[in-house]
């Protein structure tokens, strides 16, 4: 199993990036994804995370951010509008070790290599 995150960079606040993450063998159709991120010197978080039957969960900056999937490309993406400096961090997806979504770190049983984003003017 391989998640790949890809669609970090920098961005000056208010600014939007599209994060996507690619799954690579297991099936979108029968397992959730998660995102988090993690700040430097801070604890990772848990941001949300879409299960099948589609079913959204957002367990942070809900109102910025919108989790969405495509199974037939097996990726998830996470559209982040708005973006501050404090949103500043290390991106990563991941997969849950039970079907239905977590939010806790320790709940997750494979992770992608994570994406930076970095806002700055």
């Amino acid at each position: 199993v391989q998640l790949q995150a890809s669609g970090g960079g920098l961005v000056q606040p208010g600014g939007s990036l599209r994060l996507s993450c690619v799954a690579s063998g297991l099936s979108l159709d029968y397992y959730a994804v998660a995102w988090f991120r993690q700040a430097p010197g801070k604890e990772r978080e848990g941001l949300a995370c879409i299960s099948n039957p589609e079913s959204s969960k957002y367990y942070a900056e809900q109102g910025r951010f919108r989790i969405s999937k495509d199974n037939a490309k097996n990726t998830v993406y996470l559209q982040m509008n708005n973006l501050q400096p404090e949103d500043t961090a290390v991106y990563y997806c991941a997969t849950p070790r039970v079907r239905s979504c977590r939010s806790h770190p320790s709940a997750m049983k494979y992770w992608g290599k994570g994406t930076q984003v970095t806002v700055s003017s």
